[in-house]
């Protein structure tokens, strides 16, 4: 288990965010979603399992403009499992970024299989 503090987490997870071409960030920052840090996934959100990441809401692929006000979607990023699953460092700051875009990905409608495919799995 590789610890850091919740500070350098926060900033691999920016750092992760930063990586994305301006383009996607925008559709982002339009996409009315919240990227939380959380220590532990709810019982109910990990079903069992240890999930690195989370993605709460409507896909992009999947929005109208006749579905009205929705509460923002969430990406939550889950720092004890991510810590625990690492063996070093830098394994830790990437396995942060791959999680922070295999759930944006989740945001944009790509599946599972298909983040996997692309080697973001």
């Amino acid at each position: 288990m590789i610890r850091i503090s919740r500070e350098e987490f926060e900033e691999a997870v920016d750092d992760a965010l930063d990586s994305l071409p301006d383009e996607v960030a925008r559709a982002i920052a339009q996409a009315n979603v919240a990227i939380l840090i959380e220590e532990e996934p709810l019982p109910e959100q990990a079903d069992g399992a240890e999930l690195l990441g989370l993605y709460e809401g409507i896909p992009l692929d999947q929005r109208s403009v006749f579905d009205g006000y929705a509460q923002p979607d969430r990406i939550f990023v889950f720092r004890g499992p991510l810590q625990r699953h690492a063996v070093s460092r830098e394994h830790l700051v990437e396995e942060i970024a791959v999680t922070v875009l295999h759930e944006i990905g989740h945001l944009f409608g790509i599946s599972d299989e298909r983040l996997h495919e692309l080697g973001w799995g």
